[in-house]
């Protein structure tokens, strides 16, 4: 697919990403804006998107994203990006109503949802995929920290085993553009507010290990969130840090939405698919980091989890001991 050829004729183009944006999700919809900008400079581009946290402020437009969705427009083209059509939310029915709906993620569990889908899986991110669809020589600077974010969000800085060779070699060119890519690492991904590291030394504090300690999950409740002055976009790196606990396969991480309400974050060491177990509950991602929304107790939510958890960590082990 060559992004130019389906938006050339195009006199309004629209793009969105998923609920609760990420930095694959921000880095990749604000670095096609800026490069359908520049291939397209006549045409209106629209784009829909939750507020993005305050870390990525240093992406040139951002002030162009817009948070209040409307179904008064038609467009020609429209772009999903980073996600399938349940995860658009409000931008869903827009997305719809497109005369050209295209769909480009790097999910597993997306089937694809527009009339031209690129989906592949064994990329690290939106943003990798983003890159090898664009003209190299369009790029600018702008563009290229964009892409990048994007890339060291979804990999961890280049520690998750969803890094190719290839994921490292588009790296490197981006940051032939000569943006300070230290800082960014360090300003995105790293650096915390006050109440962002609070909420997460409470829900370190108050994790807990189960499955021989092969498991571990906290949880952060409403009531927590509104004294520590916290939204769902500050809880980001939460269940990250859980799955450093030596000994731990899986991390689960869940915050209450509302009343017996749980958004669930998951994240495996190798031994659990962690996107099998989110799509029983009608969510998904990858093998090694997925998400769903949970109705039931705290408690509940857990020991619907475990059953899941559990198999699968006593599958390998059988697989293991075969072998051996």
């Amino acid at each position: 697919m060559n992004i130019a050829d389906e938006a050339k004729l195009a006199k309004t183009i629209g793009i969105a990403g998923h609920v609760r944006p990420d930095g694959d999700c921000v880095g990749s919809v604000m670095g096609l804006y800026m490069y359908l900008r520049k291939l397209v400079p006549k045409a209106r581009i629209d784009i829909y998107l939750e507020q993005p946290a305050d870390i990525f402020a240093c992406i040139r437009n951002i002030d162009k994203i817009c948070s209040e969705f409307s179904t008064d427009i038609k467009y020609d083209v429209f772009f999903a990006l980073d996600c399938n059509l349940e995860r658009l939310g409000e931008a869903g029915e827009i997305f719809r109503n497109a005369g050209k709906k295209i769909n480009i993620d790097h999910h597993i569990s997306n089937d694809g949802c527009g009339d031209l889908n690129f989906i592949e899986p064994e990329r690290s991110s939106t943003c990798e995929l983003l890159y090898e669809l664009m003209d190299v020589t369009r790029l600018d600077e702008d563009i290229a920290k964009a892409l990048y974010i994007g890339i060291i969000h979804d990999t961890g800085v280049f520690q998750y085993s969803n890094t190719s060779p290839r994921t490292l070699e588009i790296a490197s060119e981006l940051i032939r553009f000569g943006f300070d890519f230290s800082k960014l690492i360090s300003e995105t991904f790293y650096e915390k507010t006050y109440h962002q590291s609070q909420i997460m030394g409470r829900a370190i504090l108050e994790s807990m290990r189960f499955l021989d300690g092969k498991c571990i999950v906290s949880k952060v409740s409403r009531k927590n969130m509104e004294f520590y002055t916290v939204e769902p976009k500050d809880l980001d790196g939460i269940v990250n840090q859980l799955l450093m606990v030596k000994g731990v396969e899986c991390a689960v991480f869940m915050y209450e939405t509302k009343p017996m309400e749980y958004k669930v974050s998951m994240r495996s060491a190798g031994k659990v698919n962690v996107s099998e177990i989110a799509l029983k509950f009608g969510g998904g991602g990858h093998v090694r980091a997925a998400g769903c929304t949970m109705s039931g107790t705290y408690h509940d939510v857990i020991n619907n989890l475990s059953v899941y958890i559990e198999e699968q960590l006593k599958e390998k082990s059988k697989k293991s001991t075969i072998n051996d």
